[in-house]
């Protein structure tokens, strides 16, 4: 049941350093309160010749490139030859993968960035897991709060299924392009190869292999 919300249908696990974090767990957002222990544990199994320490739980690859402008809070990951730009703002609970980046003024705060990932120009990132090679455009950002503060759902096919969890932005699968100026409304979740057109308001599931228009006009790629 719900398999297309599944982890195996979202995510290439080989692309991450934080596989194990998804084992025994079916559903993406079952991940989301595990990030902070998990970075703080994953970190100090790190490769100390490629690993170094620059604060509090915060492991950089000695390969990044971190702007001295950067306010990164533990605990945090940056993989390998990822790039941290100009007043990149990281709050902590972020494990970010390699070859990445993160931009002028980007915030992220208790999230997964799986490899290649860019978040490249003044994005918000809260509470959310962005798979292999998926892209933001410019000014798009994940909201992960509901203004009435109850719990997130997510609307799937017209079942309502309940996360659990007060925080929650947007899941993004493998090779997801979100168009400027978007905002995805919590509990969304978008599947792999999927675009997303730019000053779009989502919620709820996109189906892969799509290009979202409006939330009345979500078509299949060919």
């Amino acid at each position: 049941m719900y398999d297309r919300l599944k982890i195996k249908k979202l995510f290439n696990l080989d692309e991450t350093i934080a596989t194990e974090i998804f084992e025994d767990v079916e559903f993406p957002w079952e991940v989301l309160p595990k990030i902070k222990d998990f970075t703080i544990e994953l970190g100090k199994k790190l490769n100390s010749d490629e690993y170094e320490m620059r604060g509090e739980n915060i492991w950089v690859a000695k390969s990044a490139k971190v702007a001295p402008t950067a306010s990164i809070t533990g605990p945090c990951i940056i993989g390998k030859n990822t790039e941290v730009r100009h007043c990149a703002f990281i709050r902590g609970s972020a494990i970010i993968g390699e070859n990445c980046v993160v931009g002028n003024s980007t915030e992220l705060k208790n999230v997964l960035l799986f490899n290649n990932v860019q978040v490249p120009h003044y994005n918000y990132v809260g509470d959310s897991i962005l798979g292999y090679k998926s892209h933001m455009g410019a000014g798009s950002i994940t909201s992960n709060v509901k203004s009435d503060k109850t719990k997130v759902t997510l609307w799937y096919e017209g079942d309502k299924i309940g996360t659990g969890l007060k925080k929650m932005g947007a899941i993004l699968g493998n090779y997801v392009e979100v168009g400027c100026n978007s905002v995805l409304n919590p509990g969304t979740i978008i599947g792999s190869n999927t675009n997303i057109y730019p000053l779009s308001m989502v919620r709820g599931f996109v189906p892969g292999k799509s290009i979202y228009k409006n939330r009345g006009e979500i078509v299949e790629k060919y």
